[in-house]
């Protein structure tokens, strides 16, 4: 027998039918009949501290998971401080589903308390698509349409409001999930093309992006006698295959490299500037592009062929295709670990002290830990060296940029795998946007290291303004002490004066009933 509720209620009811466990946000007057069906339909709601933090953890969830991460918003600024995360997570292909309510009306009635202009617009602008719901069917249908589009397309946010009235209005029950099939796309015809140009290839060359889920991309690289690169985004994804260059793209002089190939894939990758930081990728053989993503394959990387399909259906086919297949590479181990080698130095040249930082700090993590990072030097330091030991364990807000993603992102990672190891390395001053979510990780009583680097300023601020020959200026500013800080939300906190010390701090961070803030400037890289 169908039940008749508040359709605020009916929302939660469906959105647990359709496998939803956790919500994120922050209850509000104009939200209020959201939250009535939360608990009876046995969904987790996290509490959220602001709206950017809720966003946030939203896209940790959604990262950790594979299943979009869901926040529910009230009206205008609400929304508003929301539309960060948005941004985030349309930029780096995350599925949230952002929920909120919107006024009644709002063109013969001015000075309503959240009013603005066009609720609905603002948001259109950080996501894939903002809808509003003006009947409970029409509700229905938007989530639904979202879900499925998660699964079918590139995954990217989406907005749906509903206005209050309705929100309170009884609705009819939703119609019960329809089984289907998964979404595929045709991977063979897609092999078979990458097929043809891998018979004679003699130095074959994947680009792997975070687009590529599966586990079969080595296999495929290692018949292929293919040398390989990630993006940062799939970092982890060539534990053991000898030919991988690693996560140097950024580098100026892997375009030399990649000039080499006869024949370049590159599958589930954007290619994007923040991929590259150059043009375009440097190649001179035959460049395939596959993606999900027909935009992707339409950019200004000169592709010779394009192809719209499902990286991980593609790689499927490819295993069979290449059974039997004798390689004719010329790409040698040897010389790729030279060449890794090189790009380390490098590395350690542009920011010295950093690479022993990572180093020990990746000695002191324990398999499996999903890391969560901020835009600071540290982390850009660490995801060119530190060697992840599986996929999809390296969270960064690549694309958008944006500061303070960490601590939040994190949170949502550690209430998505309760039980397992989940990391944070902020900056300073990214630390300072979204602080005030410590709270949530003190009440929830995660075990998450923060690893909080501070370095007194904007330090890769400054070194752009002494590059571009401008006097550093707005790069420093006033610092809590962070360890006090930490402990005033009930948090624990360490402030290591060794790697050695360090190290045990974060293993005894792991350990922990709650979170525990590590604190750590760049003395700490001074041999013990």
């Amino acid at each position: 027998m169908s039940q008749t509720r508040p359709l605020g209620a009916q929302i939660s009811h469906m959105l647990k039918d359709r496998g939803v466990d956790v919500i994120f946000g922050i209850p509000g007057v104009h939200n209020q009949e959201m939250y009535r069906g939360i608990e009876e339909a046995g969904i987790t709601h996290v509490l959220a501290r602001h709206e950017q933090g809720a966003g946030f953890m939203a896209d940790g969830y959604a990262r950790a998971t594979g299943k979009p991460g869901v926040a529910y918003v009230i009206t205008g600024p609400g929304l508003c401080n929301i539309m960060t995360p948005m941004g985030q997570a349309y930029s780096d292909s995350v599925p949230m589903l952002v929920i909120s309510s919107c006024l009644d009306e709002t063109a013969a009635t001015k000075g309503q308390l959240h009013q603005m202009k066009d609720q609905r617009a603002a948001a259109e602008t950080v996501c894939d698509w903002s809808e509003e719901a003006r009947t409970a069917e029409a509700a229905y249908a938007l989530i639904d349409r979202a879900l499925m589009e998660f699964e079918a397309k590139r995954p990217r946010p989406k907005h749906i409001q509903v206005p209050i009235g309705v929100l309170q209005a009884t609705a009819p029950e939703y119609a019960s999930e329809a089984e289907t099939e998964p979404y595929r796309t045709k991977g063979d015809a897609a092999a078979e093309v990458v097929m043809a140009h891998l018979q004679d290839a003699q130095s074959p060359l994947f680009v792997f992006g975070g687009g590529v889920q599966t586990g079969l991309a080595p296999a495929v690289a290692e018949a292929a006698g293919a040398a390989t690169f990630t993006t940062f985004a799939a970092r982890g994804l060539m534990v053991g295959h000898s030919l991988n260059f690693g996560a140097s793209l950024a580098r100026p002089s892997s375009a030399e490299v990649l000039a080499q190939a006869d024949v370049v894939i590159a599958i589930g990758t954007e290619l994007a500037e923040v991929d590259l930081w150059r043009k375009d990728l440097g190649h001179n053989g035959t460049l395939i592009r596959i993606d999900i993503d027909p935009v992707v394959l339409s950019d200004n990387q000169r592709a010779d062929i394009c192809i719209q399909a499902r990286a991980d259906d593609v790689l499927t086919s490819l295993v069979d295709m290449l059974e039997g297949h004798t390689p004719k590479t010329r790409w040698n181990a040897k010389d790729i670990a030279a060449q890794r080698a090189y790009w380390r130095a490098e590395v350690d040249a542009e920011r010295p002290g950093l690479i022993p930082v990572c180093d020990s700090l990746r000695d002191a993590v324990p398999t499996d830990t999903m890391i969560y990072s901020d835009m600071t030097q540290l982390a850009y330091t660490a995801k060119e060296v530190w060697d992840m030991d599986g996929p999809g364990h390296w969270h960064h807000p690549t694309g958008f940029g944006t500061l303070g993603y960490a601590t939040p992102a994190a949170i949502g990672g550690a209430v998505a795998r309760k039980g397992k190891p989940t990391m944070a390395i902020i900056g300073d001053y990214g630390f300072h946007y979204t602080m005030q979510e410590l709270g949530v990780a003190v009440e929830l009583s995660l075990p998450i290291p923060i690893i909080l680097w501070d370095n007194g300023k904007l330090g890769e601020i400054e070194d752009s303004m002494i590059r571009a020959q401008i006097a550093p200026n707005a790069v420093i500013a006033h610092n809590p002490d962070f360890c006090k800080l930490a402990e005033a939300f009930g948090a624990y906190a360490a402030a290591p004066k060794s790697l050695t010390e360090m190290q045990e701090a974060v293993r005894a961070a792991f350990n922990a009933d709650g979170p525990t803030l590590i604190y750590l400037t760049p003395d700490i890289s001074t041999p013990d």
